[in-house]
Formats: C-alpha cells, sequence, structure tokens
C-alpha cells in the first residue's frame, strides 16, 4: 500500500502547478466540449447521406420485404436529424450555464437551501448532496422537451412507442425518487472517505466503488427494475427447454429465467443475463419472443451465454476499474487548487477550500476530450469480444460435443446460421440502418455492424468445417 501512495504522491508532484496556475480552466472546458459536440456532430453528417441509399447491400436484399428498407431508412433519417439537432441543443444549454457561473449559483443555492433546515456551510456532505440535486434536476428540466419528442413523435411516427403519458410521467417521477434515494447514501459514503482517508483515498475509494456496484447487481433486479417492468417466469414451452438444456449442457448457473413486458414502452427488442458468479438470470424481452423464432432466439441466448464463457463482463469491469482508478489518481492536484474554482466563478471564499464534490466535478468536465477518446476505445474492445461470442455460437457445437458426447450436441450444428438469421430479422423489425459509416460506427457502436457480423459468422463457420475435414 506505501508503494502505491508513494507512486501517486510521485503524481500530484508533477500536477502541482494545477494548485497555483491562474489558468482559464472554463476556457479551456468550453474549447473541449465544443470540439466534442462539433466532432460528433461531423459524424452525423458523415452518416447522414447513408440513409438516402435506394437499397440495401446486396447480401441483405432477399431479407427485407418491399417497402420495409425504406422504412428503415427513414427511421435512421429522422434519428439522424433528431440527434444532431438535441446535441447542439445540449450543448449550447451546458455551454451557457457554464458562462453565467450555474454551478456557483448551484453551490449558493445549496448553502440556502440546507440554512433553512438548520445546518451550516460545515455540513460539507450535507450541502453536496443538496447542490447535486439542484443540478440534477434544474438540468434535466429544459432537455424534458427532447425526451417527449423522442418518446411521442419520433418512436411513435415509427410504430415503435408504447408509453402512453401517463407511464412517461410515473417513470420520470420515479426516476427521480431513485435517484435521490439510492444517490444520497452512495455521495455521503463516497465524500466520507475523502474526509477519512485525506490525499490516500483511492484505493479506499476503488474498493467502496467496486462493493457498490456488486451491491446494485443483487438490488437492481429486485428493487428497481419491478418498479418499471413486470418480469415473469417464462412459460413452459420449447423456448425455455432449449435455454435450460443449453445452460446446463454449458454448466452456465442459471437461477431464473424470465420474460420481462418491454412491449409496455417499445417494440424494440433484446436480451441479457445478470447476476452474481454463482446465480445468474436471463432476461427475454417478450418483443424478441414475438418476433423470432424458438431456435433463434436460443441462437441469441448462446451468443450471450459466449460473453459468460469469456468472461466479457468481467473483463470489462477491470479495464472501467483501470480507468477509473487513472481519473482517481489524476484528481488529488485538482481537489486542492484554487485557481480551478475561481475560473469557474466560485467565490474567494469556496476556492480556497473547494468541497470535493464541487472539484470532482469540475475535474470531470476537463477530461471530456478524454473520455471521448476512451469510449472509442471501449467500443473497440467491446466490438472485439462480440465477434467473440459469435464465434462460440458457432463452436457450440464441438464444444458440447466435447464434454457431453454426440447426443448433448445434437441439433447445434446450425447454431451460427440461426444467429445470422436473427440478427437480421431484429435488425429488420427494430428498423436499424444496414449502411454505417466506418468512423460513425467506430465513435458510437459498441456491436460491429450486421455486415461486419454477418461475414464473421460465415468466417467462422468456414473455419469449424476447415478444422473438421
Amino acid at each position: 500500500m506505501d508503494i502505491l501512495h508513494r507512486q501517486l504522491a510521485a503524481v500530484q508532484q508533477k500536477l502541482s502547478w494545477v494548485q497555483t496556475e491562474p489558468i482559464n480552466w472554463k476556457l479551456y472546458v468550453q474549447a473541449f466540449s465544443w470540439t466534442v459536440t462539433l466532432f460528433e456532430s461531423y459524424l452525423l453528417l458523415r452518416q447522414y447521406p447513408l440513409y438516402s441509399k435506394k437499397a440495401p447491400p446486396a447480401a441483405l436484399e432477399k431479407d427485407f420485404e418491399p417497402g420495409a428498407f425504406e422504412k428503415s431508412q427513414a427511421y435512421g433519417k429522422d434519428k439522424a436529424k433528431f440527434a444532431l439537432f438535441s446535441g447542439l441543443y445540449k450543448q449550447i444549454l451546458d455551454s451557457t450555464l457554464l458562462h453565467f457561473g450555474f454551478y456557483a449559483w448551484s453551490w449558493q443555492a445549496a448553502g440556502q437551501l440546507i440554512a433553512k433546515l438548520g445546518y451550516n456551510s460545515k455540513y460539507e456532505i450535507t450541502q453536496s448532496i443538496a447542490f447535486v440535486f439542484i443540478l440534477y434536476f434544474l438540468s434535466t428540466i429544459p432537455t424534458l422537451p427532447l425526451s417527449v419528442y423522442g418518446t411521442f413523435v419520433l418512436e411513435e411516427k415509427h410504430g415503435f412507442n408504447k408509453t402512453t403519458p401517463k407511464l412517461f410521467v410515473t417513470d420520470m417521477i420515479k426516476s427521480w425518487l431513485l435517484a435521490f434515494t439510492f444517490g444520497a447514501p452512495f455521495l455521503a459514503a463516497f465524500l466520507k472517505i475523502f474526509q477519512w482517508a485525506g490525499d490516500r483515498f483511492v484505493p479506499w475509494l476503488m474498493a467502496f466503488m467496486i462493493s457498490f456496484q456488486l451491491i446494485m447487481v443483487i438490488l437492481y433486479p429486485t428493487v428497481i427494475q419491478p418498479l418499471f417492468n413486470k418480469l415473469s417466469p417464462l412459460a413452459e414451452g420449447d423456448l425455455k427447454q432449449r435455454i435450460e438444456g443449453l445452460a446446463v449442457k454449458l454448466r452456465f448457473p442459471l437461477k431464473h429465467l424470465y420474460e420481462i413486458d418491454g412491449s409496455k414502452r417499445s417494440s424494440h427488442s433484446n436480451a441479457y443475463f445478470f447476476g452474481l458468479p454463482w446465480a445468474k438470470h436471463i432476461v427475454i424481452f417478450d418483443t424478441l419472443i414475438q418476433q423470432s423464432k424458438p431456435e433463434e432466439v436460443e441462437a441469441v441466448l448462446a451468443h450471450e451465454l459466449g460473453h459468460w464463457f469469456f468472461m466479457h463482463p468481467t473483463k470489462m469491469l477491470f479495464i472501467s476499474q483501470v480507468h477509473i482508478f487513472s481519473i482517481l489518481a489524476l484528481f488529488p492536484a485538482f481537489l486542492h487548487a484554487p485557481p480551478l474554482l475561481a475560473s469557474f466563478d466560485f467565490p474567494p471564499h469556496v476556492a480556497r477550500a473547494p468541497p470535493t464534490i464541487v472539484a470532482f466535478l469540475l475535474f470531470q468536465m476537463i477530461l471530456t476530450p478524454i473520455e471521448a477518446v476512451v469510449s472509442i476505445i471501449m467500443n473497440a474492445v467491446s466490438r472485439k469480444f462480440e465477434f467473440e461470442a459469435d464465434r462460440f455460437a458457432v463452436d457450440l457445437e464441438d464444444r458440447v460435443r466435447a464434454t457431453g458426447g454426440e447426443k448433448a450436441a445434437a441439433g447445434m450444428n446450425d447454431m451460427g446460421e440461426r444467429l445470422g438469421r436473427a440478427l437480421v430479422s431484429l435488425h429488420v423489425k427494430n428498423l436499424s440502418t444496414v449502411w454505417v459509416d466506418w468512423l460513425y460506427s467506430a465513435y458510437h457502436h459498441s456491436h460491429p455492424t450486421l455486415t461486419e457480423r454477418l461475414k464473421g459468422l460465415e468466417q467462422f463457420q468456414a473455419e469449424k468445417m476447415k478444422k473438421r475435414n
């Protein structure tokens, strides 16, 4: 532990200039955030002409019914225009709030609020919680029209929206209550660690955040998700037998198999698993069951179990922890930097002793361009994992045969073909675009494009057959 602290202290020594140099951090943040927003707008403008193509790629022409491709292109075009407008709107809003000292005002308002409750500025954690929720609520209100338009105009126009106005409002209120119920204790513990550990907070904060994530793995399916969706045991039948059989053959620790009423809000479909290492839960959207055949859903689940087999969630968790550690290792220099707060219009008496939460939020803004690069790297890793999971589905027959014999592997020889059919079907029915600019995809997509995955499945199948011969 001492070695770690010495290394972290050396990093802080090299960043000591942050605490004294009168840098105009607000100008840098404005420039950084606008650079990222304009780059994202540029990517949308690269992608937009592809929505004017008149036909799908040749390999997919047979999969589109008359008019389906045109609907897909229209949906993509509308989403792109909305994304371009909403991205610029949010950036203008954020830039305006930053320019007029919204964060400094919010800290002052939080102090005034807790003063009415009998607390003074010595109660930094209480004021910090009030500060965060003032920011959260006041920054949410101007973007509500975007959410309303996206749900009740854009998604409604293209036949996906199932959310009623009452459900929309109810979901929003529930989200706010959950944010306070879980956010306030988390934030209090987060800040308490800073007070207790001082500048040696990094390993303790890492341990706390990992523990919190594990707790949420337990609480999300049992407490949070039932507030929004109904999880029902998957009905008896062919699909349930296929999935349970697959889990047994792979020794997947399946505890519960659920169907979720995703159609309550949208016609889009999905499937996923979650849980602790010894007790996993599989959730399948009712829309996926309605849109796909049982053997195709089984292939989708075979892909998902590939992620489990190769420990992709654990690897992504590890990568994210390295990322968080890197951020926390740089933070102490900014935590004790009065010039940082002064540049964002905080009064001298606040800047002289920077509140932890304020310094951390401003520090996060400074990292905006770095985070954009990190997201590209994370997407690249995620796409690699997707290909590995696809290969797993193709090779599943051989894996099961090696451990369970010919009888256990029966009926799995076409798993890759079934996965391909399922992917095509889901893309077509969800009106997903099949023409994608490579740079746009690299920045935005955590999954390979449909054509990339289909080519990959063909290659994996060919390699499988070559090994047998």
